[in-house]
């Protein structure tokens, strides 16, 4: 380990999301990551864990964390930034190839496809301990467990969320038709992959925890307690009184499962459902992604005020400082936000840090 991360540090991380979460701290949480750090020793030969690499099997996971060691030296900490490892390589939703859906990483993206083309009716989720994908991600975990004995955060990878999952397996306009002509079916199924989903996440952890500084996901936010980022992007293709009947109820049963959740609302056509999600038990907090080719964060200010009005915690996912200042001119406070790592460069350290220090952070 050749980065630069004190025990110290650690501590000041665990305080501020400590404040953050109970909402005592009065800013924003900013983490910042700069790229460009001499790393102090050669590049490993072993690939890097991403969605083009990830079913190179036979690269030892303890020389894919070595790598991503090397990765994490080139940068530079600032803020309330922590080194982890975004263990989204796997795709988002790994789920269903655990389930038995096909992961293809041909174009250099994961994407899942469905086995064969059995309907709903006639699909049966079942939990398998020796699944290839499965097995990955936890040897790569304990091996990462085992090189930096909690000085490193792995995230939980991308399993992916409620009918998501199932889509993968009906996919098209299929998954759509069965709501209408075999709804039990899809609720049937729904409820055995939220099963499984809980077997798989608490599977993960355990390999994870034998040495951690606690949770996090591919979102980046810090918790000292098992916490993810529900979704249901399929939501986008149904209306608020369908996402009510098949999404909402495992949505809630998750949230009463762990300790802390929040929810990735993904692109307009998830704020019909925005109302609803604001009103599951035990969420804590909702991140709004406008998407491609819409207005950026900070032009939603209803979107946020909705948020900030039912008493949840946002996550900021670009923008940066300007964004963040006009958000919390907005709203007229920063508590309950957090930025997602804003990124820059060592030869931007001083400016980045100035910035910073507007709003007390050294």
């Amino acid at each position: 380990m050749s980065f630069d991360f004190s025990p110290d540090r650690w501590r000041q991380v665990r305080e501020t999301y400590a404040r953050w979460w109970s909402g005592e701290l009065d800013r924003p949480v900013i983490p910042v990551e700069l790229s460009g750090r001499d790393p102090g020793r050669p590049k490993p030969r072993a690939p890097l864990l991403t969605q083009a690499t990830c079913t190179a099997l036979d690269v030892p996971a303890d020389d894919l964390i070595d790598r991503i060691d090397y990765e994490l030296s080139t940068r530079v900490y600032l803020g309330d930034a922590f080194p982890r490892v975004n263990l989204d390589a796997f795709g988002p939703g790994v789920l269903a190839a655990m389930l038995g859906a096909k992961l293809d990483n041909a174009t250099g993206q994961v994407w899942f496809h469905p086995p064969d083309d059995t309907p709903a009716a006639e699909l049966h989720f079942e939990y398998d301990p020796e699944n290839v994908w499965l097995r990955r991600i936890e040897e790569i975990c304990a091996a990462a467990a085992r090189r930096w004995q909690g000085s490193v955060l792995v995230g939980m990878t991308d399993l992916g969320g409620n009918l998501d999952v199932l889509a993968a397996f009906r996919p098209g306009e299929k998954l759509l038709l069965e709501l209408y002509d075999t709804p039990d079916e899809v609720k049937r199924l729904t409820w055995q992959a939220h099963a499984i989903w809980h077997r798989v996440y608490q599977r993960i952890n355990d390999a994870m925890q034998a040495a951690s500084a606690g949770y996090t996901d591919w979102a980046g936010i810090y918790s000292d307690v098992p916490c993810y980022m529900l979704q249901c992007d399929f939501g986008y293709m149904i209306s608020p009184q369908m996402f009510d009947e098949f999404a909402k109820p495992e949505l809630q049963a998750t949230c009463a499962r762990l300790p802390r959740a929040f929810y990735h609302l993904d692109g307009p056509g998830q704020l019909p459902h925005l109302d609803s999600v604001l009103t599951l038990d035990h969420l804590h907090g909702v991140q709004w992604v406008p998407g491609a080719g819409n207005s950026p964060c900070d032009q939603w200010p209803d979107v946020y005020r909705k948020i900030h009005a039912a008493g949840k915690k946002m996550q900021i996912i670009d923008g940066g400082f300007d964004t963040l200042d006009t958000l919390i001119g907005q709203l007229g406070s920063g508590r309950g936000i957090q930025h997602i790592g804003i990124r820059g460069t060592v030869e931007e350290e001083t400016s980045i840090r100035h910035r910073l220090a507007q709003y007390g952070i050294n």
